[in-house]
């Protein structure tokens, strides 16, 4: 394909604004002003860096889908640059250019895992050709673009972090390969395996998703592997099972790392010969099955203490993914509360559109044990509770079981300490103030004094006098007595005992 054909080919498949981005990386202002016009004529969006120090700054604001960078750079060189970018992206594709290059230098450069390795001066065309074969090889790290990543739509985020797990996965999913998703409770394992699944060749078939730990031992066999009519008390009729269930597609086994250690031996078998025995069969049936699984225990801790048998291990963990918790991510966490909350409310029928800022502050500050499920329960609570358009503090606050209000200064704190300390006088004492500024040893100029300062008025805490003729209605004098104060009142009961 020439460089032209090129350009026209990558303009007519990729839509407006979600064109590829290539940072280019050259202490030479000449040569980024060349190749930054060549590229931009070609229809990418280019990003320009002097060092690899800049580079690396720029990769970490937005993730490019190459990096093409001279050789000769101050400071880091740029095999330095592509190590330290291989060690956090590693599927983003580098290609190397140089104006002193050997044959040695480009077996080393390609042996460490340069995409390519060219000799300045080079040909344009050929420099296009070069890197769009580059980006076809590697998947898509940027956001969502309609079809082409309606397999990851589900998945929402904006992160570096996800964005290189996605670009991984995208390439994991042409393969067969197994796919050991390792992350803590919570954190969308069972998600991420149904966008492999989607991404795959595989993703008109059936993807079908198994708890491992929630199934007891002894029914677990049959619930992967099927069991024939009377194969043990209760089989009234025959199963499947699940593997034949996902035949030609996906398998996720979610929590593996809680497989009984017998299972483990005859799930081997089934992965090595690709054929299930149901219990009580006599003969094997072929499946034709991609195994994707997950856990949140430590397998290399577990085979250790022989819990996890290693062969397995092996089988199961051709390719590992780490999902990072959401606190981890927490870019993520308005975007996904945004959608959580634009869904839950349609569900109840509720008017909320939004979080209040100081709302959305306290989530993306959250601790989120429980990671995108915590996060998502939150969410749902919020929106069920509320009444009004935009999410208040206090109802995230009481689903994230915050004690509300921030933390008092000594002033605010000694002044609410004060006030309903005198409303409490004013309660015992019935709103008597001679009595309410008695126990509190202040006189009453004073104690009015303290009362105005808080806007209390003493009438407001007098019980309602008893109605004439009432039981227990005496002369207003005797009740004036009894109800003045405790004291008071204490020394007239204690006067009326025989």
């Amino acid at each position: 394909m020439s460089g032209a054909r090129a350009g026209e080919a990558l303009s007519a498949d990729v839509a407006p604004g979600a064109r590829p981005v290539v940072l280019l990386v050259d202490d030479d202002p000449d040569m980024l002003r060349l190749l930054s016009m060549r590229l931009g004529a070609a229809g990418y969006r280019v990003s320009t860096a002097a060092s690899a120090e800049e580079a690396l700054a720029r990769v970490a604001m937005e993730r490019p889908q190459l990096v093409l960078s001279d050789v000769q750079l101050p400071g880091k060189d740029g095999l330095a640059l592509f190590d330290q970018i291989r060690a956090k992206h590693p599927s983003l594709p580098v290609i190397l250019l140089t104006a002193h290059g050997t044959i040695p230098d480009a077996v080393e450069a390609t042996a460490r895992g340069v995409y390519t390795y060219l000799t300045k001066p080079f040909d344009g065309k050929a420099l296009l050709e070069t890197i769009a074969q580059a980006l076809a090889l590697s998947a898509p790290a940027g956001p969502p673009r309609r079809d082409a990543d309606a397999w990851r739509e589900e998945i929402i985020s904006r992160s570096t972090r996800m964005a290189e797990l996605l670009a991984e996965a995208r390439l994991v999913a042409a393969s067969d390969a197994s796919v050991m998703i390792r992350g803590e409770s919570g954190s969308g394992k069972e998600l991420f395996a149904r966008a492999i699944h989607r991404a795959s060749p595989r993703a008109a078939r059936p993807f079908v998703a198994v708890n491992c730990a929630a199934i007891p031992e002894n029914l677990l066999e049959s619930e992967l592997f099927g069991h024939v009519k009377g194969a043990f008390t209760g089989a009234v009729n025959a199963n499947r099972g699940l593997f034949q269930a996902a035949n030609g597609g996906s398998l996720f086994l979610d929590e593996v790392g809680d497989m009984p250690l017998p299972l483990q031996v005859k799930l081997l078998r089934v992965l090595e010969e690709r054929v299930v025995r149901p219990v009580g069969a006599t003969q094997s049936i072929p499946v034709d099955v991609r195994i994707m699984s997950a856990t949140h225990r430590d397998l290399d801790q577990a085979m250790a203490e022989g819990q996890f048998r290693e062969d397995l291990y092996y089988r199961l963990n051709v390719v590992s993914l780490a999902l990072p918790a959401l606190a981890e991510r927490r870019e993520d966490i308005p975007l996904l509360a945004t959608h959580f909350l634009a869904r839950l409310a349609k569900k109840y029928g509720k008017p909320a559109k939004g979080f209040a800022p100081d709302a959305m502050k306290v989530l993306a500050a959250a601790a989120w044990p429980g990671n995108v499920r915590q996060l998502h329960n939150v969410v749902e609570q919020v929106s069920a509770l509320s009444t009004t358009a935009i999410i208040p503090l206090a109802l995230v606050q009481r689903a994230l079981r915050i004690p509300g209000g921030e933390v008092m200064t000594y002033a605010e704190a000694r002044q609410r300490f004060e006030r309903d300390y005198l409303v409490g006088l004013l309660k015992m004492t019935d709103g008597q103030v001679a009595d309410a500024a008695r126990l509190a040893d202040r006189n009453r100029t004073e104690f009015y004094r303290l009362l105005q300062k808080h806007g209390l008025v003493p009438g407001q805490f007098r019980a309602e006098p008893p109605v004439a003729g009432s039981p227990g209605a005496g002369s207003s004098v005797a009740g004036s007595s009894v109800a003045g104060s405790s004291v008071a009142g204490s020394s007239v009961a204690d006067q009326r005992q025989p």
